[in-house]
């Protein structure tokens, strides 16, 4: 998307929304995929980054309470030099760009440079995470007005322009009052409060982390809030809610905090491309996810034999998929033939279980002819041998360098002609991510699945003389096999897919929680 060298980017101020990344607008996702760098804030979801371009510079500005890494001024300055180097820029904002982001000043800065500026507006957390804990800010009966105040102004001036008196007249006529960046002088605002006549039995609430599968809040009242945040020991960032509104039924409201998986924090240690279904059904149910994948998938060392079979590919009455991985190198050996799913009308295929059959259909274009009951090699061996005549058919197997060989086997002694063709490599990943290794040493990790035995494995290799750190983590296995492997690793399964398949594993895992 870069412009020409002797134009200026455009800059994008972004709103992040409130924490959670479904809450991303459309046009801020379409503009993401597009920008040449992206500048991102601490309360930005750093899952958003994922949808920039892999080429796109990413630059941390990092800016929370007490804790600055870059001043304004730098900032602004940065993301002009960007601009003016041609670049298309996305400035990533936790929240709405206008609501107390900061946003204006930058917009006005570049601006008075010549570098064009667009906005997208993003969800406020004053709205969203009231939301998410059960507070809806208006209420046709109780509450006719919101006000959105800073509780952090800007220190250089003389006074305050928070008018107190007013606040506490707002909530006596019905209103709402939501501070942003408060929690550092909570005592003091509803001192204020009182001190104006706003009595101290009124509802009052904190959400912190608000929409985040780590969020946490509470309720209370005008008096007691600041002491009931400090003894459960809420901070920032946080919104608190002054009104009517924060005294309605928890209950009937609070819908986010009763999700099955939520306070579950759940590493999958799928490859980085299988690992997004996984993320978004967890996530959906509430889950905190961290991604540790410890396979990385790369091309077979020759593919000169692939290439070679699935050209000839009517000289075979089957044509087996072991993987969803699989599923994608074939398209890939399709790519350097120039053919499609014509090429393939005179085979039968067979999937090893729905996802492989899914990504066949969805990549490829085509339909599995077979999926055995149970999603593993046995299954689709006995399948294979009991509903279909395989004696002196040919057989096409792609599968994985390190996959077991006991389709092959069964299927040869069943009488078939197998041609068995490696048509991917597996190998370790680089190392486990950050992330995850800081959430298992402070214990904060839930679950781990795996979803195949090279995953328990790879993992277990990567974490090293890390060992005790398994101690407080319940493992979820996707299926039998895996769980054998598991068992050989000294591990214990705490659960085990019915279906072995993604939707089983989260199946699984929302009944043993």
């Amino acid at each position: 998307m870069s412009t020409e060298a002797n134009q200026s980017g455009t800059v994008y101020l972004i709103g992040a929304g409130p924490g959670d990344p479904g809450l991303l607008t459309v046009r801020g996702a379409e503009l993401l995929r597009r920008v040449d760098a992206v500048v991102y804030d601490a309360l930005a979801n750093p899952a958003l980054l994922d949808l920039a371009p892999d080429d796109a510079e990413r630059i941390d500005v990092g800016k929370r309470a007490k804790d600055h890494k870059l001043p304004q001024k730098q900032i602004n300055r940065w993301l002009a030099e960007l601009a003016l180097a041609g670049k298309n820029v996305a400035r990533l904002k936790g929240g709405d760009p206008y609501v107390f982001g900061r946003g204006s000043e930058e917009a006005i800065y570049l601006h008075e440079r010549g570098i064009s500026v667009q906005v997208v507006p993003g969800i406020t957390a004053g709205i969203a995470g009231p939301s998410y804990a059960g507070v809806p800010v208006t209420h046709r009966r109780i509450a006719t007005t919101c006000t959105f105040i800073t509780g952090h102004e800007d220190p250089t001036k003389t006074e305050s322009q928070t008018d107190f008196a007013a606040l506490a007249g707002l909530v006596k006529s019905g209103g709402t009052l939501c501070f942003y960046m408060g929690m550092g002088r909570l005592g003091a605002i509803a001192e204020r409060l009182t001190a104006q006549g706003l009595d101290g039995a009124t509802p009052a609430a904190v959400v912190q982390w608000g929409t985040m599968p780590n969020q946490r809040s509470m309720r209370s009242t005008l008096a007691a809030v600041a002491d009931d945040a400090a003894q459960q020991g809420l901070g920032a960032p946080a919104i608190v809610v002054v009104g009517p509104v924060a005294g309605l039924d928890a209950q009937a409201l609070g819908w986010f905090e009763r999700l099955p998986l939520f306070g579950q924090t759940i590493a999958i240690t799928r490859t980085r491309h299988q690992a997004s279904d996984l993320r978004r059904e967890l996530e959906t149910l509430g889950a905190a996810v961290i991604e540790a994948p410890t396979i990385a998938i790369d091309p077979p060392d020759d593919w000169t034999p692939i290439l070679d079979c699935v050209r000839e590919s009517e000289r075979y009455d089957w044509l087996v998929l072991t993987s969803a991985n699989g599923v994608v190198a074939l398209g890939e050996a399709m790519d350097k033939l120039s053919i499609d799913a014509r090429h393939f009308g005179g085979v039968k295929l067979a999937a090893i279980g729905e996802a492989t059959a899914t990504a066949l259909r969805e990549q490829l274009g085509l339909r599995a002819d077979l999926v055995p009951t149970d999603f593993v090699a046995e299954s689709l061996a006995a399948e294979l041998i009991a509903q279909h005549d395989i004696a002196g058919k040919r057989f096409l197997l792609l599968r994985a360098d390190i996959a077991r060989p006991v389709l092959n086997e069964k299927l040869t002694e069943a009488g078939a002609v197998v041609t068995d063709l490696p048509i991917y490599r597996t190998r370790l990943a680089d190392g486990l991510p950050e992330a995850l290794i800081e959430a298992m040493q402070a214990r904060q990790v839930n679950w781990i699945t795996f979803t195949s035995s090279s995953t328990a494995r790879y993992f277990m290799k990567l974490l090293g003389d890390k060992r005790e750190w398994m101690e407080q983590v319940r493992i979820a296995s996707i299926g039998p096999i895996t769980s054998q492997t598991v068992r050989e690793l000294g591990l214990t399964v705490s659960i085990e897919a019915e279906h072995h398949d993604i939707v089983g594993l989260v199946e699984a895992l929302v009944q043993g929680v």
